[in-house]
């Protein structure tokens, strides 16, 4: 028998009403090439049956111009306390100035433009399966004048050969995830990084999922429970990952890192000297 979530019953109607301007939001619609956009980020290759579903009540899920053009002022208020401040936390974590970014699952483009404008000589890309939502990052691209490069397939099978990438940033994809994905998104990621490369994830804060299973309850999202009952520690160190750690992040939000190793020659080098190491072999996609 189906449920009706608490989004469905209260949050959505709620923010209908009161914090979303419907009238801003199909202007905002109707000044976007959709077609062009939805024909440059086609996909290559069938979408995994796990993303073919509703996310966040929203029927076909991110697949759907809806989800992309609702997802920036959704977010702007289920971020507590303020969605700037929380990706910020993030980006204050980074050590040293990468010089090749990866924003994987990156969605309408925040994050990753945000990258971008903090580290203005790196080279960003971000990487998301949904098409609109890549039109939507885009778009908000063009309008600040900021360059990034967007990409359409898997976070767990991306085209970009090994060692590409200084740094990688996923936020907020972990809780929309399979937990028999998530080891082959982090295997991933390992392959991609530098020797030394940083990986920074935030997301939900797993611990305060496991004891307020209400949090777990207000938006229809199908694998946030079990995402509640890991432990993204554990999955780094399992994926080969050192100087694994999670802080808690404005209580509800919480903030993943590892580093790659360095060769065994090069363990006498502080990490962060790996950012700096020459040699890193260029990538044409």
């Amino acid at each position: 028998m189906a449920t009706t979530t608490l989004w469905d019953s209260f949050l959505k109607p709620f923010f209908q009403t009161f914090l979303i301007n419907q009238d801003e939001l199909e202007h905002l619609h109707r000044l976007i090439d959709w077609s062009a956009g939805e024909a440059q980020f086609a996909p290559t290759q069938p979408y995994p049956a796990y993303y073919r579903q509703n996310f966040h009540g929203i029927t076909g899920g991110y697949l759907t111009e809806t989800a992309a053009v609702t997802y920036d002022p959704i977010t702007r208020y289920v971020l507590p306390p303020n969605e700037d401040w929380v990706r910020q936390g993030l980006i204050e974590r980074i050590g040293g100035q990468p010089r090749r970014i990866l924003d994987l699952g990156c969605g309408t483009g925040s994050l990753t433009l945000a990258l971008k404008e903090h580290f203005p000589q790196a080279e960003v890309l971000g990487l998301d399966l949904s098409p609109q939502m890549l039109t939507m990052a885009d778009y908000k691209a063009r309008q600040r004048g900021v360059k990034v490069t967007w990409y359409q397939g898997l976070a767990e099978k991306t085209p970009f050969p090994h060692h590409s990438f200084d740094l990688i940033s996923i936020s907020l994809l972990f809780h929309e995830t399979p937990p028999a994905i998530t080891p082959a998104i982090l295997q991933e990621c390992f392959r991609l990084l530098s020797p030394g490369g940083q990986l920074f994830i935030l997301d939900g804060n797993q611990d305060q999922l496991r004891h307020n299973e209400w949090l777990t309850e207000v938006f229809e999202e199908p694998y946030i429970q079990a995402f509640a009952r890991g432990d993204l520690n554990d999955a780094l160190q399992n994926a080969g990952f050192e100087q694994v750690k999670t802080e808690e992040h404005w209580w509800f939000h919480q903030i993943s890192q590892g580093r790659k190793p360095l060769p065994i020659q090069d363990r006498t080098f502080h990490p962060d000297s790996a950012l700096n190491l020459t040699g890193n072999p260029s990538f044409a996609c």
